[in-house]
C-alpha cells in the first residue's frame, strides 16, 4: 500500500508577530525617531509628487507611500558599512539610509534640529530624483537609479529582479575580503517571480553568503494582482525552497520589520547567510504618480480604505501614544520639523517665474548638456605604471613556444599571485583540470578558494559578477559559448554596461568577462555566434579579442589593471596552436586602443579580427595582392586605432573588413561608417566587408563552413578591389 509522508522544506520558514509589549520593550528614542524617518519619508514624496504635478520632474516618481515602515524598519537594523540596494521603488530606503549615515549621536528628532549633513541628504536625493546636477548621481540617474557608495548604497535597478545578484556580490565581496557587513537587496512582488532573482538567491545559498532578499509584498505589479500570476502567493516560500531561511512579518509595523531584520542578522551570524524576508505591504498610490490604484479600475476604494486603516505612520502613531512615548504637541513639533526641512530643499532647487506664482528650476542646476557622454568609461589612469610590450618590441628578445590555452592559464594564475581581489566564476570552472578550456588549470593548483563553481545561470552570476566588482573584487567570469550571452543580456547590457554612466562616473568596475566562441565545431546555431557586436553597441564596455597567445597575455594583463569592464572574447580554434612569446614573461602588457599591422602592403588594407587575421595573411599570400592586414585587437569604440588605420587607409585608398561571424552579427557596418566619415577623401573604392551568411551556422558540416566568413572569401574580394 502506497504510504504519503509530509515533506517539509529543511530550512526554517516562519512569521514573526509582534503585539504592543514589543514596542514597549523598543527603547523609547528609537520608536520616536523611527516615526519620524516615516513621517519625512511621507512628507518627502509628498513634495515629489507636488513637483511633479508642476512638471519640474522629468520622468517617473514611483513614490513608496503606505510602505515607509519597510524602508525604515529594516534601516533600524543596518550600519553605514551594510549595503543596500533596491528597484524602482527605494525612496524609503535610500532616504533612509543616507539621514542614517549623517545622524549624530544621540540625536533625537522630537527635541533636535536636522544637523547640516542631513539636511544636505534630503537635498541631493530630491535633486537627483529631479534629475538636477547637485544630485548624487548628477542628475543621470533619477528616481529610479540612486546610488552614494559612503552611505552603503551601491545603486538601484529600474529593472525587475536585476538588482538581487549586485547584492549577492557586493556579499561575496564582504566575505572574500574578511569584512564584516551584511547586504539587503530589495525588491517586489514582481521581482520574486523573476528567474534572475532565484538565480541570485539560489548562488547566495549555496555560497553561504551574507545577504538578506528582502520582499515588499504590496501585492500588485502595476495593475496586475499576485494571485493572478501565481498559485503560490507566499513569497517567502522561494526562499524555503532553495533552503534559506524565511521570514514572514507585517510590513505595516515599523517593529515587526526591525524584529525581522534583527533575526536575519541573527541567522547570518550563526550559518553565513543568506535569508529571505517577505514584508506584508501596500502602496496607497497608483504604479507611478499621485492618484489612486482605484481610480484605474484594478483595485476597489474599500479595498484602499481597508490597508489605509493600518496605515504604518497612523499605526505608530496610535502605539505611541498608548505608551505614553509622546504627546499631540510633540507630534505636532516633529511633523512641523520634517515638512520645514523637506520644504527647504525643494526651496534650494525651485525659484518662482517672474510676475507669477508657478515654480521653476533654475538653470545653473541643470547638467550642462556637453557632459552627456562622459563618464561612460575611465580614463585609463590606472594603466599607468604598467610593464607595455608589443611584437615590435622583441627584436633580440629571448622567446618560447607556448600554446595559446596554456598562455592564458599561466597568464591568469600569474595575475591572481598578483592581486588578491581577482577570482574566477563559470560553469565547471573548478574541474576538469582547468574547466572546460584549461583556462583555470594552473590557478586551480594554487588557488583553488578563488575559482567559484557558478550554476548554469548566466545572468544570475554575470550580475553578482558586478556587484562583486563594485564591492572591492575584481571577477573574472566565463561565458561558455558565446551564445549564452544572450542569455545574460539584462546584466550585460542594462547592468554592467550602463552602470557607470548611469550612477554618474568616477568609480571602477574592474570585471573581466570571457567569451569563448567555436562557430566551426558543428555545436550548431545555439552554440556558435559570436556576439561581440552586442557588447559593441553599449559603449560601457572595453571589447578585444586576442589572436596570437603574446597578444592574450598582454591583452589579458592590460584587462586585468583596467578599471573599466573588459569583454575578451576566445576563439576555440586558437586555443591548441603554438605561438612565440617572450620566455618565462607571462606579466607584461599591451596597450588599449592599439591596433598592429601584420604584414606591410599598399593594394589594400584589410581590417580583421579573430581568425579572420591569419586567412587574411594566407589570402594575400596566395594570391599575390600587397594587401596590407590590420590585427585589430580592439573592437570598441573607444580602442579601435584609428590613427593606425587612417594611416594605412591614406597609403592603399581600398580597404576591406573581414569578419567570420554572421553578416548581421558583424560589427563591420559600424566601421564602415566611421572610416566614411573619418576618410572619405582618401578612399578609391566602395568600402567592402567579408562575413559570413545571414543564417547562424549549422551541425551540418558544409553548411557549418558555408555559414562563416573564411580567407577564400577575402580573396574574391582582394579580387574584385584590386584587379
Amino acid at each position: 500500500m502506497v504510504t504519503q509522508m509530509s515533506i517539509s522544506p529543511a530550512a526554517p520558514w516562519f512569521r514573526i508577530e509582534v503585539n504592543e509589549s514589543d514596542w514597549r520593550d523598543e527603547q523609547a528614542r528609537d520608536l520616536v525617531n523611527w516615526y519620524g524617518q516615516m513621517l519625512l519619508v511621507r512628507r518627502f514624496e509628498e513634495k515629489l509628487l507636488d513637483l511633479e504635478k508642476a512638471g519640474l520632474i522629468h520622468g517617473p516618481a514611483h513614490a513608496s507611500i503606505g510602505q515607509e515602515a519597510c524602508g525604515v524598519g529594516a534601516m533600524s537594523a543596518l550600519g553605514t558599512h551594510d549595503k543596500i540596494n533596491g528597484t524602482h521603488r527605494a525612496h524609503h530606503q535610500v532616504l533612509t539610509k543616507l539621514l542614517n549615515a549623517e545622524l549624530p549621536e544621540d540625536f533625537d528628532i522630537s527635541r533636535d534640529s536636522f544637523a547640516e549633513g542631513m539636511d544636505t541628504a534630503i537635498y541631493r536625493l530630491m535633486a537627483e530624483i529631479m534629475g538636477l546636477a547637485p544630485g548624487y548621481c548628477g542628475g543621470r540617474g533619477g528616481s529610479m537609479h540612486m546610488r552614494h557608495e559612503d552611505a552603503g548604497i551601491v545603486g538601484t535597478s529600474a529593472i525587475i529582479g536585476g538588482n538581487p545578484p549586485h547584492a549577492v556580490g557586493y556579499a561575496l565581496a564582504d566575505r572574500m575580503l574578511g569584512r564584516d557587513a551584511i547586504s539587503v537587496t530589495f525588491f517586489g512582488d514582481g521581482a520574486a517571480l523573476a528567474g534572475t532573482t532565484y538565480e541570485s538567491m539560489n548562488i547566495a545559498a549555496a555560497q553561504n553568503l551574507p545577504v538578506i532578499f528582502f520582499i515588499e509584498n504590496n501585492l500588485y505589479g502595476v495593475s496586475t494582482h499576485i494571485r493572478e500570476v501565481t498559485r503560490e502567493t507566499r513569497l517567502s516560500s522561494r526562499g524555503a525552497m532553495l533552503g534559506i531561511a524565511s521570514i514572514e512579518c507585517d510590513g505595516m509595523d515599523v517593529v515587526a520589520v526591525h524584529r525581522a531584520m534583527l533575526e536575519a542578522r541573527r541567522i547570518i551570524g550563526e550559518t553565513g547567510g543568506p535569508v529571505v524576508i517577505e514584508a506584508l505591504c501596500y502602496r496607497h498610490l497608483h504604479q507611478s504618480g499621485g492618484r489612486a490604484g482605484s481610480d484605474f479600475g484594478y483595485r476597489t476604494r474599500e479595498e484602499e480604505a481597508e490597508w489605509k486603516a493600518r496605515d504604518p505612520i497612523s499605526l505608530a502613531r496610535a502605539r505611541l501614544t498608548l505608551l505614553g512615548v509622546l504627546d499631540e504637541a510633540a507630534f505636532s513639533r516633529i511633523d512641523s520639523l520634517v515638512t520645514e526641512r523637506v520644504a527647504a530643499a525643494a526651496s534650494r532647487l525651485t525659484e518662482p517665474v517672474p510676475g507669477g506664482n508657478a515654480l521653476r528650476i533654475p538653470d545653473r542646476l541643470f547638467p550642462d548638456p556637453a557632459t552627456v557622454d562622459e563618464g561612460i568609461v575611465g580614463t585609463l589612469a590606472e594603466m599607468k605604471g604598467a610593464r607595455f610590450l608589443d611584437h615590435d618590441q622583441m627584436h633580440g628578445r629571448a622567446v618560447e613556444k607556448l600554446k595559446y590555452v596554456t598562455a592564458a592559464s599561466e597568464t591568469l594564475a600569474a595575475a591572481m599571485d598578483r592581486d588578491p581581489t581577482i577570482i574566477v566564476m563559470g560553469e565547471d570552472a573548478h574541474q576538469l583540470r582547468g574547466g572546460v578550456s584549461g583556462f583555470t588549470k594552473t590557478a586551480l593548483e594554487r588557488f583553488p578558494e578563488r575559482i567559484l563553481p557558478m550554476p548554469i545561470a548566466e545572468n544570475g552570476f554575470t550580475g553578482i559578477a558586478l556587484g562583486a566588482a563594485l564591492n572591492g573584487l575584481r571577477p573574472v567570469v566565463e561565458i561558455m559559448f558565446g551564445d549564452f550571452c544572450f542569455t545574460a543580456a539584462d546584466q550585460i547590457v542594462n547592468g554592467v554596461g550602463k552602470v557607470r554612466h548611469m550612477f554618474g562616473g568616477g568609480f571602477p568596475v574592474p570585471l573581466v568577462l570571457r567569451v569563448r566562441i567555436s562557430p566551426h565545431t558543428g555545436y550548431g546555431s545555439q552554440h556558435s555566434g559570436d556576439p561581440s557586436a552586442l557588447f559593441g553597441m553599449f559603449p560601457g564596455w572595453r571589447i578585444v579579442m586576442p589572436t596570437t597567445a603574446f597578444d592574450y597575455i598582454g591583452l589579458m594583463n592590460s584587462a586585468l589593471r583596467c578599471d573599466d569592464p573588459v569583454v575578451l572574447f576566445e576563439h576555440v580554434a586558437f586555443y591548441q596552436r603554438e605561438y612565440e612569446v617572450p620566455a618565462g614573461d607571462r606579466e607584461f602588457c599591451i596597450p588599449f586602443g592599439s591596433a598592429r599591422v601584420v604584414r606591410p602592403g599598399a593594394a589594400c588594407t584589410i581590417l580583421a579580427t579573430s581568425v579572420m587575421v591569419q586567412n587574411a595573411v594566407d589570402a594575400a599570400e596566395e594570391s599575390g595582392v600587397d594587401a596590407e592586414i590590420i590585427d585589430l585587437r580592439n573592437l570598441d569604440h573607444h580602442g579601435m586605432d584609428w590613427e593606425t588605420i587612417g594611416r594605412s587607409i591614406k597609403k592603399t585608398g581600398n580597404v576591406i573588413i573581414a569578419e567570420q561571424t554572421a553578416r548581421r552579427l558583424s560589427m563591420g557596418a559600424t566601421w564602415c561608417a566611421e572610416i566614411q566619415e573619418r576618410f572619405f577623401d582618401y578612399l578609391d573604392h566602395e568600402i567592402l566587408r567579408v562575413t559570413g551568411g545571414l543564417a547562424a551556422p549549422t551541425v551540418s558540416s558544409p553548411l557549418n563552413r558555408a555559414a562563416l566568413g573564411d580567407a577564400d572569401a577575402i580573396r574574391d574580394a582582394m579580387r574584385r578591389m584590386c584587379r
